[in-house]
């Protein structure tokens, strides 16, 4: 029999909890980052634009103040706020997400955009917009026609998950998931297309305008089902940690665990659909956010433990969202960019980056 040496074992034991201490802080260090960026991000929302607007005033609008100049009041509260809400709710809610997808799918290139989800959601909004007419949202129409916008985006989003979910229980290649999504992305798109043909011109010309995505049109009426309906699907992924957590060493592993593999399938898909359905049907397809940011978020704490990669891609997502949306207008300038055009030429490149320099952590290769 092998007698361990004492002192080589307590420096093992060291070695080992100053790896941890080490761990813990980069952890701590990287939350009090993301919990300081995100309202970094916020007010610089309302401060850039065509039109820069003094922090002093911005300040004193949002406390209820009077500001010298009543342009002010008018831009941050009637145009940036509504926008800058609308940007950190769908950037978090797409976040979130893109974690459920990867985790329930164990893709690492899973996202409601990548997989197909976000363009169930838009040929629910096209059946919405093209073929009854409820552009506008609620704006034009009320909170009825919001409701059915949203209803029909989630409903477009959970069909395409369920269908995914079908066929992830044949494979468990990624690469075949992430084939399925493209392809049923392609039909969608096609029945899009020949909603559209057949549509009449406003309507399309609306529809196409809200394809391009963006964070601008979304009222304080239109808030208020948006915001409640992202915070309790993001809560509710929240209680879901320990189950996400255990899917993480596969569902054999879960189940062993106690955790209801049919029932958390179901739970996480419609949570991911509202979450995802709700963005679009408000902001339009919205990609690279919700596949980047998880990535991120793991690299940042080095871990997969959704205790932290959860909050974390909240607040990062919600950060990514205002960042794309103030580079999109272009601060000085009159002319306001795409928002997918912002997302997609940033997202890419830190997408690619992330997957080919990160090494195994979790459970994601």
């Amino acid at each position: 029999m092998v007698i361990p040496d004492p002192a080589a074992t307590g420096a093992g034991i060291a070695t080992g909890s100053l790896a941890q201490s080490g761990r813990s802080a980069r952890r701590i260090l990287g939350m009090t980052l993301l919990t300081l960026v995100f309202p970094t991000a916020f007010v610089s929302a309302l401060l850039l634009g065509s039109v820069a607007v003094p922090l002093a005033d911005v300040l004193r609008v949002l406390v209820g103040a009077s500001v010298e100049n009543p342009v002010w009041h008018t831009i941050v509260m009637d145009v940036r706020l509504p926008r800058a809400i609308t940007a950190a709710v769908a950037g978090a809610a797409l976040s979130v997400a893109g974690v459920q997808m990867q985790t329930l799918f164990r893709n690492p290139l899973a996202d409601p955009f990548v997989l197909g989800i976000t363009s169930g959601a838009g040929l629910g909004v096209a059946l919405v917009v093209l073929a009854s007419g409820g552009v506008g949202f609620a704006t034009a129409m009320g909170l009825g026609a919001a409701f059915g916008v949203t209803g029909a985006a989630s409903v477009g989003a959970l069909g395409v998950t369920l269908i995914l979910l079908l066929i992830a229980g044949r494979t468990s290649s990624p690469v075949t998931m992430l084939v399925a999504g493209l392809m049923i992305g392609y039909v969608t798109n096609a029945l899009v297309s020949m909603l559209i043909w057949f549509a009449d011109p406003n309507r399309v010309t609306a529809f196409l305008s809200w394809g391009f995505g963006s964070f601008r049109g979304t009222s304080w009426t239109e808030l208020t089902i948006l915001v409640p309906v992202v915070l309790v699907g993001i809560v509710a992924t929240l209680l879901m940690t320990k189950q996400l957590n255990a899917l993480l060493l596969g569902e054999a592993y879960a189940a062993s665990m106690g955790v209801s593999i049919r029932r958390t399938r179901r739970i996480l898909v419609g949570l991911a659909a509202v979450l995802a359905g709700s963005v679009t049907a408000f902001c339009g397809p919205i990609g690279f956010i919700g596949i980047a940011v998880p990535h991120a978020v793991r690299s940042l704490f080095l871990t997969s433990d959704h205790r932290l990669v959860l909050p974390g891609s909240a607040l990062l997502g919600a950060s990514a969202a205002l960042v794309a949306e103030i580079v999109a207008q272009l601060p000085g300038a009159d002319l306001v960019l795409p928002v997918n055009a912002v997302t997609a030429l940033f997202g890419a490149p830190v997408v690619l980056l992330l997957i080919l320099g990160r090494r195994t952590q979790g459970g994601f290769t």
